[in-house]
């Protein structure tokens, strides 16, 4: 069984603001994996699967660089 972080640990781990894992989440690249509370809890694995996901998007080029995002 994957270990489960909260969100805080998460984006530390990621190198990124608790923020932009929030921000994960409400674009549909990050789904938490459980909860603790009213913490939400996600598997590391998602989490860099989310900021791959994140980058290619922001560099993604061709046809679609530069145009604003769906939303």
């Amino acid at each position: 069984m994957p270990t489960l972080v909260p969100g805080p640990l998460a984006a530390a781990e990621a190198g990124v603001a608790p923020a932009t894992i929030r921000k994960w989440v409400q674009l549909g690249l990050l789904t938490a994996a459980g909860k603790a509370g009213r913490a939400q809890l996600f598997r590391l694995e998602d989490v860099f699967a989310a900021e791959r996901a994140a980058r290619r998007g922001r560099r993604g080029g061709g046809a679609s660089a530069g145009a604003p995002a769906a939303g």
